[in-house]
């Protein structure tokens, strides 16, 4: 389990995170929204260490790593929202990145093994010596995606993944997230927008408002009216079909 205790952050002046103190649990996907600007992607760069935090703890596996020098790219693996790669690479050369960790750029034979098993998992094998910026936007994140199971982490985190995809591919991304989870034993973390997604391939969420936790709980305690509305400031129209609530949005000026 990830736990942070108190996290404060800020830029300058400009507080982005005040005391946030979450607990993301295992073997779920953890979707976490919240209006722009609400210090989601603070929140992710801070869970994955990619900036330092100003105060407050970060426990990870009943480990505190604000006090222990802990490699963490061996327990958890990042895909950011931006991913511009100006070498020409193919998807193979991609994919190996994943291994670095292990391998310090010296690929083993169970590196090779890893890579191979992940390229046949996402089914990968027609685009592995095709060069990345011929993918379309589907296949980049899924050689992406191989990349960071390449790495073999307990915990995935994902900044926006469904940023510049087709409805299409973002369903097939949520649910290849899913197969992560259920197969692979993976913890997903997924800063997202789509309420509609996060209804369906989400269990658990954390809302962020004004750099503050206010809505932590299971996915179907989000898909409330009152709640929503105290997110984004804003009125929600929520209905269940097969099971699922989703936000129907041209229903407003009905009710």
């Amino acid at each position: 389990m990830i736990k942070l205790e108190n996290v404060y952050q800020n830029y300058g002046n400009k507080e982005i995170l005040k005391n946030i103190s979450i607990e993301i649990p295992e073997g779920k996907i953890t979707g976490i929204i919240g209006p722009n600007g609400a210090g989601k992607t603070t929140l992710f760069n801070v869970l994955s260490q990619m900036i330092e935090k100003k105060s407050g703890n970060i426990i990870i596996d009943d480990v505190n790593i604000s006090n222990h020098k802990t490699n963490l790219s061996k327990v958890i693996s990042v895909l950011r929202q931006s991913n511009n790669f100006s070498l020409n690479l193919t998807s193979y050369e991609l994919i190996s990145f994943g291994r670095y960790p292990h391998s310090k750029g010296k690929l083993t034979s169970n590196d090779l093994k890893m890579i191979e098993q992940m390229i046949d998992y996402l089914k990968l094998d027609d685009v592995r010596n095709q060069y990345i910026n011929t993918l379309s936007g589907g296949q980049l994140q899924r050689v992406l995606l191989a990349m960071v199971l390449v790495q073999d982490t307990k915990y995935i985190m994902l900044d926006e993944p469904l940023n510049n995809l087709d409805m299409k591919h973002a369903v097939e991304m949520m649910m290849l997230l899913g197969k992560f989870v259920k197969e692979l034993n993976k913890t997903v973390i997924v800063v997202m927008h789509d309420i509609n997604i996060a209804s369906s391939f989400c269990e658990y969420i954390i809302a962020i408002k004004d750099g503050m936790v206010n809505f932590e709980g299971h996915v179907d305690q989000l898909m409330d009216e009152d709640v929503l509305k105290g997110i984004y400031d804003h009125d929600f129209c929520v209905r269940e079909v097969d099971g699922k609530k989703v936000c129907l949005y041209d229903q407003l000026e009905k009710k």
